[in-house]
């Protein structure tokens, strides 16, 4: 007995959606190594930039937050904080500009409205101009919890008078990070990519935090 062809058994609009289904099902198959690198990339999750960005940038706003001017900081755990700034393609965001601030090692913010000083001695905001490799690198502290926040470190990029990003990084496995409100609200996958381990390396402590921005 002689078969009816597929295209002739199955209606036309029926096989149209059977080839949608398989464009979706296995899109790697058709648009290549790309598009499953893609994939596995999400963009950086943005947060809030919190009431203590600074008002007026500190004199010394470079990548070292331990050496303000003169003043050497000797309090907290020193750590390097590094990454690269990419786009969603996996391309540097050559240009970038990188801003970190967080609190001293008390607890306190280069801020009026943070009630009390900062140590003196500690830069508490920093920017760095991301070079061809995307690169970016700070020297700080551990950040510590206050005032029922976990401990973080704020971070903004920049691109030309755009700003494309303002989040915030959080220490993984830290005590503190269940009781704050922001960190709760995130989702786990949102979790995932803002919490990172400081870790011992041959420079000492460091996490390391990747940013993927719009660019």
């Amino acid at each position: 007995m002689q078969q009816t062809p597929l295209s002739l058994a199955v209606p036309p609009g029926l096989q149209r959606r059977a080839l949608a289904a398989a464009f979706i099902a296995v899109p790697a198959l058709w648009l290549g190594p790309r598009a499953m690198a893609q994939a596995t990339r999400r963009l950086t999750p943005s947060q809030t930039e919190g009431p203590f960005y600074p008002l007026a940038f500190p004199k010394d706003s470079d990548y070292d937050l331990l050496q303000n001017g003169a003043l050497r900081y000797g309090q907290g755990e020193p750590a390097w904080v590094l990454g690269t700034v990419t786009d969603f393609a996996g391309k540097p965001v050559a240009g970038a500009q990188v801003e970190i601030w967080q609190a001293d090692a008390s607890g306190h913010y280069d801020h009026p409205g943070d009630g009390s000083k900062i140590d003196p001695a500690f830069q508490g905001f920093g920017k760095v101009r991301v070079g061809a490799d995307g690169a970016y690198r700070f020297r700080t502290i551990k950040p510590v919890p206050y005032s029922g926040r976990a401990p973080h470190i704020h971070f903004k990029v920049k691109l030309g008078g755009r700003e494309l990003l303002t989040s915030q990084l959080y220490v993984a496995s830290d005590a503190n990070n269940n009781r704050d409100f922001l960190w709760r609200n995130l989702r786990d996958d949102e979790r995932a990519v803002l919490t990172v381990p400081f870790v011992h390396g041959a420079d000492g402590l460091q996490a390391q935090f990747e940013i993927v921005v719009a660019a």
